[in-house]
């Protein structure tokens, strides 16, 4: 998953409360009489299926004091990029820290998978806050608020575990991983001040997520389940880790416990998106549908439309993903998943003019390797005058980012492996695609491996790792692609067809690049 992966419950990222406050609030929201009755997945699918079947009849400045010069003009160039994305308005920041932790795992999938280009695909998904308790404010601006509130309450645990969790998110939100460290320090000294406390544990679940150390996401989520069984948090990040971790089974075992003991949005669209792994598309919308129509907060609506948006774009359903981005955007225009995705979708519809400019608008305030890379991969499409210059220009911006992220201490291997093996070194993609997949057995790191060993001409040793990427019937077209491809080179035509005829029939514009080239591959199979 990846990193599809969330961005208001967050994948995802919507609006909140100031950070601006003395005292976070560590436990979740209590509903009302008023609020509308939680409702399981479970019991939203099994209604679902009940219809289903009637149917049928800037602290900006600051935050990078720490990042040197090297004279790389790579470097350089993100900077630019970083500082000219504080000058828009970003996503939100919910104070409290408890809503902060839900789903702040950058890089965690939790409502889809998609990657456009060549097919490089990983997962995306809610990477993003919990969007219970959301309302106006600028994330810059909340989190200098606090800096002053707690040069005056230097004893505030709370503060300061909510200044780590905003750090987080100003890093996500803005791909700046300068961030980081101070996030460590703030959540470090949330922990001083008061050993054990849930909401900086829960903060070091989100920056061990943000940095993909997913191991350690897992054991801080389970050290505050030990303490409170229903952190709704804990579970939600406990499912995320296992995901990200490649462990499925337990995952759906997770979703179920989460589901059973705190149904609410950050667990539906985990719930939903652990189906969707295992190929039920169908019981993922249904839910991701039943929290939709559930969902209050502008920053609730924008995620799970956001996340309705992406699985249908997923499965080639060009005009429901527009409908929900729509949505979505209705609700928050500034919500960036849906305006990536709204981009996608236009260019798998030939748009191509409104995809880049809205990719464009997506790249300047959310500089990181994903769009960049399918920014790059739309100049290479239209093939303009220009165009290749500006293709290799955003990935070069991916390479320094990943330079960046490392001197920051993020695992950034699986977004090396991805963006190099078509668009750099491809020894550096293999080198990297072994690492991610030392690390953990996802059908992202799988389908990464298996395209980096292609690339490097190792098509016999990349077959297994194919297979294994589509094995637990994720419909993901990127997958079938590579899938295909690698199927050809080792002489089973059949399969490569059946294959890369799925990929097509699955998502025809999966990628501008990767779709031309299936398409291309599948006619010289025949």
């Amino acid at each position: 998953m990846s990193p599809r992966t969330n961005e208001s419950t967050p994948e995802g990222e919507p609006g909140e409360r100031s950070v601006a406050t003395t005292e976070p609030d560590p436990a979740p929201p209590v509903r009302t009489a008023q609020d509308p009755p939680a409702r399981s997945a479970a019991r939203a699918r099994a209604a679902a299926a009940d219809r289903g079947k009637q149917d049928a009849g800037d602290s900006g400045d600051q935050g990078h004091a720490g990042v040197t010069s090297d004279g790389d003009e790579r470097v350089a160039a993100v900077r630019r990029v970083s500082a000219a994305a504080r000058r828009w308005r970003t996503v939100q920041l919910v104070a409290c820290a408890a809503s902060l932790a839900v789903a702040l795992t950058a890089g965690a999938v939790v409502v889809g998978a998609v990657r456009g280009g060549s097919g490089a695909a990983a997962a995306t998904a809610p990477s993003a806050v919990s969007p219970q308790l959301l309302a106006g404010g600028d994330l810059d601006t909340s989190i200098t608020a606090l800096q002053a509130h707690l040069r005056s309450q230097p004893k505030d645990f709370g503060g300061w575990a909510t200044l780590g969790l905003a750090y987080v998110e100003q890093a996500r939100t803005k791909g700046d991983p300068s961030r980081y460290p101070q996030a460590q320090q703030a959540l470090d000294r949330s922990l001083k001040l008061r050993p054990g406390n849930e909401s900086a544990l829960a903060g070091r679940a989100a920056l061990a997520a943000a940095r993909h150390d997913f191991t350690g996401a897992l054991r801080y989520a389970d050290t505050v389940l030990d303490e409170n069984p229903y952190s709704e948090r804990a579970l939600s990040s406990r499912i995320d880790a296992l995901v990200e971790l490649g462990r499925y089974a337990e995952a759906s075992k997770a979703a179920d416990l989460a589901d059973s003991r705190r149904p609410g949005v950050p667990v539906f669209t985990r719930y939903a998106y652990v189906h969707e792994l295992r190929g039920d598309v169908r019981t993922a919308r249904r839910v991701l549908e039943q929290a939709l129509a559930t969902a209050t907060s502008r920053g609730d609506i924008s995620y799970v439309a956001g996340a309705l948006g992406q699985l249908a774009w997923n499965q080639g359903q060009y005009k429901d993903a527009l409908t929900f981005y729509a949505r979505a955007l209705a609700a928050d225009d500034t919500y960036l998943p849906a305006l990536e995705g709204r981009a996608r979708t236009q260019a798998a519809l030939g748009d191509q003019a409104a995809a880049i400019k809205g990719m464009e608008q997506v790249v300047a305030r959310y500089p990181l390797p994903q769009p960049l890379v399918e920014l790059g991969e739309l100049y290479e499409a239209r093939g303009e005058p220009g165009d290749a210059r500006k293709a290799h220009a955003q990935y070069a911006l991916v390479d320094a980012w990943i330079a960046l992220a490392h001197s920051y201490g993020v695992d950034a291997d699986l977004d090396t492996a991805l963006a190099a093996a078509d668009h750099g070194d491809r020894g550096a993609a293999l080198k990297a695609a072994r690492d991610e997949w030392a690390r953990r057995h996802t059908v992202h790191t799988a389908d990464a491996l298996a395209w980096a060993l292609h690339v490097n001409g190792r098509d016999t040793e990349a077959l297994p790792y194919a297979r294994r990427a589509t094995a637990t019937g994720y419909r993901n077209a990127s997958f079938l692609y590579h899938r295909g491809v690698i199927e050809r080179a080792t002489g089973h035509g059949k399969e490569a067809r059946a294959s890369l005829r799925a990929a097509l029939d699955l998502n025809a514009g999966f990628s501008p690049l990767g779709a031309r080239a299936a398409r291309k591959a599948l006619e010289e199979t025949k």
